[in-house]
């Protein structure tokens, strides 16, 4: 699957770059690098420029095996990366619902920016993907993360578990 831009208002969706007219390592860096971040988006470590390389090749290698969709949440003017969104679980050997997954770097926080985001890759996901169901997992002790899935439609399923163990909250949302 070839990437795709979205334009979702408040802001724009787009490929990860790292080129002479947008590098997006220095943002990743940065956002990672908060404790928010640390605690809840466990499974990814990116403390150096090199590691920012290394997750931009990630997601453009699944966004190519049809695994993943992700997008940058960008600035709609300056391209600035405000953040992540995307669905994982797309490929069709995957044992998984798709699930959408997102973060917002601190600086873009409290400002709508999520929601704006995961409302448009849903809408992507049941448009253009025709998904039946949607999911979401958040930590349990991420609250914020839990608000943001109830104002997009998502419906508290129940308690599960994070990749790696943690306890956590699953929801879902159908394309009725």
């Amino acid at each position: 699957m070839e990437p795709v831009e979205i334009n979702a208002g408040r802001c724009y969706l787009r490929a990860f770059r790292a080129d002479d007219l947008l590098d997006d390592r220095v943002a990743l860096v940065e956002a990672f690098g908060d404790e928010a971040m640390r605690t809840f988006v466990r499974q990814f470590r990116v403390d150096t420029i090199e590691d920012a390389d290394n997750y931009i090749a990630t997601r453009a290698r699944e966004w190519e095996n049809n695994e993943r969709a992700s997008w940058a949440i960008a600035e709609p003017t300056t391209g600035f990366l405000l953040g992540e969104v995307g669905l994982k679980n797309l490929s069709p050997s995957a044992t998984a619902v798709p699930e959408a997954a997102i973060w917002v770097h601190p600086v873009a926080r409290k400002r709508g920016i999520g929601e704006a985001a995961l409302a448009a890759v849903v809408r992507f996901g049941f448009g253009a993907l025709e998904l039946s169901r949607i999911d979401y997992v958040c930590d349990d002790a991420n609250t914020a993360s839990a608000a943001l899935a109830a104002r997009c439609g998502f419906t508290h399923v129940g308690p599960t578990t994070t990749p790696d163990g943690a306890p956590a909250q699953r929801w879902t949302l159908t394309n009725d």
